[in-house]
């Protein structure tokens, strides 16, 4: 099991969190970098040390780009491709907030090669549900779950297309996690055929501005 890490926490309020991530590398799919809901209207030189560190590890650095459900113009997500680029290193993006029924696979399409164009060599996208199948030719990491631990125990399902996918093209994101169950949520994860996860005790509006608890040589 591999962890995509979305640490959406500022270095100056916790400088540790982004040093232990970089000590982690070797058990890391890679690491969400999100300066401003993207990557900000001007650069942030908090940014830089974490991010150089992150890649000098050999951590994969995805910058956040919102899709707002295919409603932003292509235009604006290369924008936000392009910045994170250029300003933090990134080598790839994470989509957040993807359409996932078939209607928004033109608009999905045209933005991760857009994105490619512009540097990104590795593209996440995140539907946070099971999309249409179309999607997983679109990407290379395919967040298929983004939820609360209450509804991954209780009303997870998956298409039968998701259970022929090797298991690191897909990814699950649960928060909400009891401490004594973070082991669990780890392997159920990958009884569910990701190979990819993170999993966080923190609650909403925010689950992932800290540390997951688990991280490669750290057990819960």
């Amino acid at each position: 099991m591999m962890l995509l890490v979305p640490l959406y926490v500022h270095p100056a309020e916790d400088p540790v969190a982004w040093q232990r991530l970089a000590e982690a590398a070797a058990g890391l799919y890679g690491v969400v970098l999100n300066a401003a809901d993207g990557p900000g209207a001007a650069p942030d030189p908090a940014f830089f040390e974490p991010a150089r560190a992150l890649r000098s590890a050999g951590v994969r650095v995805l910058g956040y780009v919102d899709l707002d459900y295919g409603a932003r113009p292509p235009a604006d997500v290369v924008r936000d491709v392009e910045r994170h680029r250029d300003w933090y290193g990134a080598d790839g993006c994470f989509l957040d907030r993807a359409p996932a029924d078939r209607t928004g696979l033109p608009f999905v399409r045209q933005a991760a090669r857009a994105a490619r164009r512009a540097g990104a060599a590795t593209v996440v996208l995140n539907p946070g549900v099971h999309p249409a199948p179309g999607y997983l030719r679109i990407a290379d990491l395919l967040v298929t779950f983004e939820g609360h631990w209450d509804t991954y125990v209780s009303a997870f399902t998956r298409p039968g297309w998701a259970d022929r996918q090797p298991p690191e093209r897909l990814c699950h994101l649960v928060y909400g996690v009891p401490g004594a169950l973070l082991a669990l949520a780890l392997r159920t994860a990958g009884d569910r055929g990701a190979g990819v996860c993170c999993v966080v005790e923190r609650e909403l509006p925010n689950p992932w501005a800290a540390l997951p608890p688990v991280l490669p040589g750290k057990t819960p």
